[in-house]
């Protein structure tokens, strides 16, 4: 890092690559410095766009850059343990897209590389910077609402989504589990941990990915979480969680709330709103932040999103998928 700046590269060229990087070129401390694809004239585009100096047509240039301080992996999550892995090698330091990885056996293996070249590792999931969500981590984790009963969330998307979709294509990791679904499932993980049963269900497709999926998780506690994902039908996305003195509703956008309700035994409801000083809703700039705040402090990883808790959401997954019969062609 500069004295002033981290320095990122940004591996793939795609729509939430688009976004992450615009969210970086407006924060004073970041400078993107470098972009790879696996296409020159896709990675060369994307440079020009946003004023990046260099532009690879190879990932591994990218992740042999030493004045690159943080590799962003923003490819589809069928690519993430190749990517990541190729960063982690080089020595870089890596932000990876959710889901991390396909199953919980190519994230331990990042998790693992990651120690062992003492280098920053962090899931991408931006709901567990979002201030307004951590705003209502912590009344809950203080008693708010008293002890957690139950959870709810859900995320599902009208599509109709073609088979040639990459949402449809096994080989890219396809279905509404791993690309919706772990939203509602880091929820109830980011409320209630690793829970210790799972009871799913599924929809499948001609192609073998989930069209929609619902699962129950349950805890020792005797607290339940419903979640749900959809690639054939447009729900509220919204997420609640009840407890034995009260009830927090997000009634849309529960991974970026622009507002939650509190409800407690006995008073008035309050209202909790996003501070319009943090920027739009969707912005990505709080998980940027603290990727950045964590490499100055010379973390390996961040406390808002662990790698044990990201390891624990890739369990859970896997446990869905086997219990609904989706297998990716990568996975014996």
């Amino acid at each position: 890092m500069t004295a002033k700046n981290v320095r990122w590269g940004i591996l793939a060229t795609g729509g939430i690559a688009t976004a992450f990087t615009g969210a970086l070129v407006d924060l004073p401390d970041a400078e993107v410095v470098a972009v790879a694809s696996r296409s020159e004239a896709s990675a060369r585009a994307f440079a020009e766009r946003f004023g990046i100096p260099r532009a690879y047509g190879d990932w591994n240039a990218l992740a042999n850059d030493a004045e690159v301080d943080v590799v962003y992996v923003a490819t589809p999550h069928a690519a993430h343990r190749a990517a990541a892995g190729l960063c982690l090698e080089a020595g870089r330091n890596v932000l990876c897209e959710k889901a991390f990885t396909l199953n919980a056996r190519e994230a331990e293996e990042l998790v693992a590389l990651a120690r062992e070249r003492g280098s920053f590792l962090m899931e991408a999931m931006w709901m567990y910077c979002h201030p307004l969500v951590r705003r209502l981590k912590a009344l809950v984790d203080d008693g708010a609402i008293g002890e957690v009963r139950t959870v709810h969330a859900d995320f599902g998307l009208a599509g109709p989504f073609p088979p040639s979709h990459r949402l449809r294509d096994p080989a890219q990791g396809g279905g509404a589990l791993l690309d919706l679904g772990v939203y509602p499932v880091s929820f109830a993980h980011l409320l209630l941990g690793e829970p210790t049963g799972v009871s799913a269900r599924a929809v499948l497709s001609e192609e073998g990915v989930d069209l929609q999926t619902g699962a129950v998780l349950s805890w020792a506690s005797g607290a339940l979480a419903t979640v749900h994902c959809s690639i054939t039908g447009d729900t509220p996305v919204a997420a609640s969680v009840t407890g034995s003195a009260g009830r927090i509703d997000i009634p849309d956008g529960f991974f970026f709330p622009e507002r939650f309700v509190l409800h407690r035994d006995g008073r008035d409801p309050e209202e909790f709103t996003a501070d319009p000083a943090d920027g739009p809703r969707d912005t990505l700039r709080h998980e940027a932040t603290e990727v950045m705040r964590a490499l100055r402090a010379g973390e390996r990883q961040s406390p808002l999103v662990p790698l044990d808790g990201t390891l624990a959401v890739m369990r859970t997954l896997d446990t869905i998928r086997s219990q609904t019969a989706v297998r990716y062609p990568t996975e014996s």
